[in-house]
């Protein structure tokens, strides 16, 4: 008995010696368990078997909750299409226009933003300007006619108003402060699919894209460059951030078709929020200009300048009365920052300034000849004051189609003459229509001398039946011309 224990003990302990062992070989020769990632783990193993991210994914069911019911949705009819846009970017295509048959009224639909409780829109300049009729629809079906109170072509917005109370409307977010790589939302009307929301990041901004034909420099071009997906119909809608802060207004796609091919671009709601001001306000468009005529600095303007640091903007000519003559800002400066935010393009400079009215002063740093300077900068009008510009001065201006400013002295020396405003941009109008030519400088209406846009616009104010206009170019060729009001 004795041993048969001792026997049954001695296997007992060499089994477990056996078991410890081949354990043992196991564990040396099998592969390594998978460790699993608990912090910054790589895109590339992100659907990893037996890899686990803590990383967490946006969600962006709030803001779109908070936007989609201040979305409208806007139809317009016109007599006719006579505006010309950039063969790269259309815009009227942009958001979904339709040539009907026969004489029918063009349709053309797009998206607007609810900005206050009251009834008060904001949308594109090029969906409601030359429209004989806007009809807007909510998120909940209801209908109404809007009244245009303003529009913006410099800037491509325009301001709408419904007869309605109670309205859902976006809050503004602050376009300063948005970052490149940061999500956003853009909510629209696409293809007449109502309450469309897309998601994409901000890839960059203070773009210049060139679509708003302002030969006169007065266009602001800015734009917040997205990879969210616009299409026809978007144009005019929100662009909010995550928190459903309203950070843009959608404007326009980089196409050659019409349809979304990658980015798309929105207006700054900085921007937005000043013009929806001076609309409410005044009924016209407050533009404050810093006076100076400018270049971006890139490494062939350095060399030529002899300048060491490309940063900031070039300061090539300041305006005769303007607002950088009079503070001391000469040709030659280099503009660091405005207001303390740096400018190293023209788009960023326009951004800051185009926030501002005549009267404004803003802080504008600059270095001359490798040295820190700093002025106070007085911002005036196109007229070289301070004064506000009334809603009936914008009509005729628009009527006429054509932008204007004061002849310099030493031009006016030169063509003997004592006053007159000199063309310095045309568009469709009565002026282009009669074939006045870029330059033309106006010395006289039905004989009556012209010294500044004042006087242009007493003279036509109330006028009806025929103008006649004289002046004289450049290159000293007198020209007359006639249309009518």
């Amino acid at each position: 008995m004795k041993k048969f224990i001792g026997s049954l003990l001695i296997a007992f302990a060499g089994g477990v010696v056996a078991l410890g062992a081949y354990s043992l070989i196991e564990k040396k020769n099998s592969p390594a368990p998978v460790q699993i990632q608990t912090d910054r783990t790589p895109a590339y193993m992100a659907s990893m078997p037996g890899t686990v991210s803590t990383m967490v994914l946006p969600d962006f069911t709030q803001a779109a909750a908070n936007t989609v019911h201040s979305v409208v949705h806007i139809k317009t009819e016109y007599q006719r299409k006579s505006s010309v846009y950039d063969n790269f970017f259309d815009l009227r295509e942009f958001f979904g226009e339709r040539r009907p048959q026969g004489s029918a009224p063009i349709v053309a639909t797009g998206s607007g933003v609810i900005i206050s409780s009251d009834g008060y829109i904001v949308t594109n300049n090029h969906v409601v300007t030359e429209s004989n009729k806007v009809e807007v629809t909510l998120n909940d079906k209801r209908t109404y006619t809007a009244s245009v109170v303003g529009l913006d072509p410099s800037t491509d917005l325009a301001l709408l108003k419904i007869d309605a109370t109670d309205l859902p409307f976006v809050v503004y977010g602050n376009s300063e402060h948005l970052q490149v790589g940061e999500w956003v939302l853009a909510v629209g009307n696409p293809f007449n699919l109502t309450s469309t929301v897309t998601a994409g990041i901000v890839s960059a901004k203070a773009r210049n894209i060139n679509i708003l034909g302002s030969p006169d420099g007065s266009a602001i071009e800015s734009f917040i460059q997205t990879d969210a997906a616009v299409n026809r119909g978007n144009s005019g809608g929100a662009l909010v951030n995550t928190r459903g802060e309203l950070v843009g207004i959608n404007a326009a796609i980089a196409s050659g078709n019409g349809f979304y091919a990658g980015y798309s671009f929105a207006i700054p709601v900085n921007i937005v929020r000043k013009v929806v001001q001076d609309l409410r306000e005044f009924g016209a468009i407050q533009r404050g200009f810093i006076g100076v005529s400018i270049r971006e600095l890139d490494s062939k303007l350095a060399q030529e300048q002899g300048i060491s640091n490309i940063k900031g903007v070039f300061v090539a000519e300041v305006t005769e009365n303007g607002s950088a003559r009079a503070a001391g800002i000469r040709s030659g400066d280099i503009i660091m920052s405005i207001e303390g935010v740096g400018v190293n393009s023209t788009s960023e400079l326009l951004e800051i300034v185009g926030q501002h009215r005549p009267g404004d002063k803003i802080g504008v740093a600059v270095k001359r000849n490798n040295k820190d300077l700093n002025f106070d900068v007085t911002l005036k009008n196109r007229d070289g004051d301070t004064n506000v510009v009334k809603p009936e001065e914008v009509n005729i201006e628009s009527l006429l189609g054509a932008s204007f400013e004061p002849v310099s002295d030493d031009l006016k020396s030169n063509l003997g003459i004592a006053s007159g405003l000199q063309v310095t941009a045309l568009r469709d109008g009565k002026l282009r229509n009669a074939g006045v030519r870029q330059g033309f400088i106006l010395t006289q209406i039905d004989g009556k001398p012209i010294t500044t846009r004042q006087d242009l616009m007493n003279l036509l104010r109330n006028k009806k039946g025929g103008v006649l206009v004289e002046g004289i170019y450049p290159n000293k060729t007198r020209a007359y011309y006639g249309f009518g009001m």
